[in-house]
């Protein structure tokens, strides 16, 4: 069992990466907008009942995940490090395969602000979100996110995860998953 969780800010790739590490590996790819598009047609981003709704869907599909004969899951997030409720978040997750002793991955991808706001527009990404199809409400979300949040990790932060960093700004997405593949042995 394998799970590997690809992190890193908006519109830096985590999708389109796992789309190409699933292609190459025996790994099945869950990337956040599958569980946010589907709660946001009920309930508002950030309420209550969203953020309830959205970590039951999430969690239910990881223990079963967890619990089948499945090779493993490639999951995708945002992460503020300043935010310790991320990381909590993130620890519970890995838990949940920890408990079949799983081999965990976490990667965390980079890319320039320029790139970013190009890779916001591109129609593959709008054709799997359709809440970032709103341009304009996608771009300012974007670079709100950029000014408030903290989405990189610095070197060495953390003693119980080891992030493979990856600047993925002039590499493609089947280049930064044989990447993955190759460090981590998929």
């Amino acid at each position: 069992m394998k799970l590997v969780i690809i992190i890193g800010p908006p519109a830096v790739g985590k999708m389109t990466v796992g789309q190409a590490l699933e292609k190459i590996t025996n790994l099945k790819l869950f990337f956040n907008h599958m569980s946010l598009e589907l709660v946001n047609v009920f309930f508002d981003f950030g309420t209550e009942a969203f953020e309830r709704l959205d970590k039951t869907i999430r969690f239910a599909i990881f223990n079963e995940v967890a619990n089948s004969d499945l090779e493993g899951l490639i999951f995708t997030l945002v992460w503020d490090y300043n935010f310790k409720e991320d990381e909590a978040y993130v620890n519970e997750i890995i838990q949940v395969f920890r408990k079949r002793n799983a081999q965990i991955c976490l990667v965390e991808l980079q890319a320039d602000l320029e790139e970013r706001l190009k890779r916001n527009k591109h129609t593959h990404r709008l054709s799997h979100k359709p809440s970032k199809r709103n341009l304009e409400f996608s771009e300012k979300s974007l670079l709100r996110f950029e000014s408030e949040y903290r989405m990189i990790s610095y070197e060495d932060e953390f003693e119980d995860k080891v992030i493979y960093k990856i600047d993925n700004t002039n590499l493609s997405p089947e280049q930064v998953a044989a990447m993955i593949k190759e460090k981590y042995k998929l």
